[in-house]
């Protein structure tokens, strides 16, 4: 029974109307009448319906005597929330509990057309739900009056501090009048937090609606260990193992993101895409197409982690393990609400199994380890839901009767039980055999080589100060990659040649194909065959000193003589040696040079010693011809000086005797 002390009519029989039975803790606790118009800090699960909660406190601040919304001189209520999706959700999900309340909400987010926002805030409507830097955008432009606003929401603040909303959250904070309520809602309750609640509320209450750091009690959480190359089919079996109504994957990146629909979508799954480089009329459409079951997967980023509520959403996939526990949570919270049990898959390769573990004890989440389910298994829950269907259960109709009287005279009982499994297996997507995660990706092991691989070019090279540490890096980001999937690099002046295991190429080659920069402008392109003279081998992938990569170090007795450049030794001092004397201006040089250069290839057979020597005995040679003229002693500066002599005028001698 639910229960209405403290609850305006109108929103107890919006809640009846849409199938509620109780309160949560958070709507009870809000709903106290010693909390009225007080500001309130509350922290609650995700999940735990905190929207209803703060439409609770607005109704009883902002109501007139007549349980009804009057229409104001200027917004009354501002909601503030970090993305879009959760701006859209708060103001559909608010209308239906406030319809019989006449009140008038309308929403100011980025992405949408700012003229017609506009045009809607002169409507004066009752609430006003945004995101922080359109607000602060209306509010700077005069677009939006808040001297009459009463009370102020900061719904996920703790997500709006971590997406840099700090000052954009003071600065309309500031303008707002100071006998305002405050109500700030987060799933945690950080430092960051706190200091915003001293700085912009009065004697706030502190709500802490049942253990937020506990785990979700409707969410099933598994552990499933996979193979990294195996990771795309391990999302494949979750997701035919459990054949959920609706179910979201979240992803690292935008890039996987897109090859993880495009792969869903080739293997007949409806799904649509949700990521930061959408427009908001693709994000609506796509949200749109999960509420009316034209699509069945969301493959997402965080940006929907946060306050995104989809309808029967039963299981939620984290491809990429979870940086923080707060983004486990938050993801997780998409499912197992109002009510609902949901499952929560987390995808852990075996060499970050200990990072999980670390992040489960955070999140205070006690998960089921087991291995991603089989193709055995997944065929045997597909017999399972054929004979428990609902359509066995149903009553024949009457137009129905002379329909199954024909086709049980026309066929057998086998064979229109075959049938009847083929149409209900017809659209479902054939499992994949997955590797033992105990092999650890031991095909890529850096010793073993590759048995099957793939050759690219990006278009970045030593010119630009290229090496191997950050390609690394950033082919694993780009590429959903491992270490292990890389192998031999091959630095050149222009361009770099990457050597990538078969199996986890699908990503770069999307990108190849699609002709999109993986970062900044560096390009990547798939080449037929590998590069010639490059060796394909793990081994060979030291870094010489001149910053290359693949260079074999297993010398020829031919190249016993070679240095690091390639070249013999003797070859490199002539080379000296004729750096030495291009420029002397001394003939006596320019004559030994070409005794050297005659007399080379006999040089060249001499032992090491002896070629030391002579290259001592040549600098000491023009050492001492440097030292004969500048103390006037060679034969040239002689008869230079001779030349030069001024003649003796022999009659003035003869006076001076």
């Amino acid at each position: 029974m639910l229960d209405t002390s403290g609850i305006p009519n109108t929103i107890v029989n919006a809640m009846k109307d849409k199938g509620y039975e109780k309160l949560t803790p958070v709507q009870e606790e809000v709903a106290k009448k010693e909390y009225s118009g007080l500001d309130l800090l509350v922290s609650a699960q995700t999940g735990s319906g905190k929207t209803i909660a703060f439409g609770i406190a607005i109704t009883d601040h902002i109501k007139d005597e007549s349980k009804s919304f009057k229409t104001p001189k200027s917004p009354e209520a501002l909601i503030i929330v970090p993305t879009r999706e959760l701006a859209l959700q708060v103001k559909n999900e608010l209308s239906w509990v406030l319809a019989s309340s006449e009140a008038k909400i309308v929403s100011c987010v980025g992405g949408m057309d700012i003229r017609t926002e506009r045009r809607n805030l002169e409507t004066k409507p009752n609430i006003v739900v945004g995101t922080p830097g359109r607000l602060k955008d209306h509010i700077e432009r005069n677009y939006f009056n808040v001297s009459n606003i009463k009370t102020v929401v900061l719904d996920e603040a703790d997500e709006m501090l971590d997406m840099g909303f700090r000052e954009d959250l003071e600065a309309i904070l500031e303008t707002t009048p100071e006998d305002r309520q405050t109500l700030m809602f987060s799933a945690t309750v950080p430092r960051g937090i706190v200091n915003l609640a001293k700085r912009y509320q009065k004697d706030a209450v502190r709500i802490t609606a049942g253990e937020t750091n506990s785990q979700h009690v409707d969410i099933e959480y598994r552990a499933y260990k996979i193979v990294l190359s195996d990771q795309e089919n391990a999302i494949i079996n979750t997701l035919r193992y459990y054949e959920a109504t609706n179910a979201i994957i979240f992803c690292a990146t935008r890039i996987a993101v897109n090859h993880m629909t495009s792969r869903l979508t080739n293997r007949g799954i409806s799904a649509v895409a949700l990521s930061g480089e959408l427009s908001q009329n693709e994000r609506n459409m796509a949200l749109q197409a999960m509420r009316t079951s034209k699509a069945r997967v969301c493959v997402a980023t965080d940006v929907a982690a946060r306050g995104l509520d989809l309808p029967n959403l039963d299981l939620v996939i984290h491809a990429d393990i979870p940086r923080t526990s707060d983004t486990l949570l938050h993801r997780s919270g998409r499912t197992g609400r109002a009510g609902r049990k949901g499952v929560c898959a987390v995808l852990v390769p075996h060499n970050r199994t200990r990072i999980a573990e670390r992040l489960f004890g955070q999140a205070n989440i006690k998960p089921i380890w087991a291995s991603t389910p089989s193709r055995e298994e997944i065929l045997k829950e597909d017999r399972k839901r054929i004979l428990e269907n609902q359509i066995l259960k149903d009553p024949i109709n009457n137009d129905e009767q002379e329909l199954v009287k024909e086709l049980i005279t026309n066929n057998s009982i086998e064979q229109l039980a075959v049938a009847y499994s083929r149409l209900l297996g017809k659209d479902l997507s054939a499992p994949e055999d997955l590797r033992n995660p105990s092999e650890r990706d031991g095909n890529n092991s850096r010793s073993n080589g590759f048995q099957n691989s793939v050759w690219f070019e990006l278009s970045v090279g030593r010119d630009e100060t290229a090496e191997p540490r950050w390609l690394v890096a950033m082919l694993c980001k780009a590429g959903n990659l491992s270490k292990r999937d890389i192998g031999s690099i091959k630095i050149q002046p222009k361009v770099t040649f990457v050597e990538i295991s078969e199996e986890a190429s699908a990503t770069l080659k999307l990108l190849a194909s699609n002709k999109k920069p993986i970062e900044r402008h560096i390009m990547v392109r798939l080449l037929e065959k590998p590069p010639e003279n490059i060796s394909s081998n793990r081994n060979n992938t030291r870094r010489n000193r001149r910053g290359e990569r693949g260079l074999d170090f297993k010398k020829s007795k031919e190249d016993i003589s070679r240095d690091f450049k390639g070249k013999r030794k003797s070859e490199r001092w002539q080379k000296s040696e004729k750096r030495k004397t291009k420029f002397s201006p001394f003939e006596d040089n320019f004559i030994e040079k070409d005794v050297i250069l005659d007399s080379q290839d006999k040089v060249n057979k001499e032992p090491l010693s002896r070629r030391k020597k002579q290259k001592k005995d040549f600098a000491s040679f023009e050492k001492n011809q440097r030292k004969k003229i500048k103390s006037g002693t060679s034969k040239i500066e002689k008869k230079i000086k001779t030349k030069k002599k001024k003649p003796i005028n022999k009659a003035s001698k003869k006076k001076e005797d």
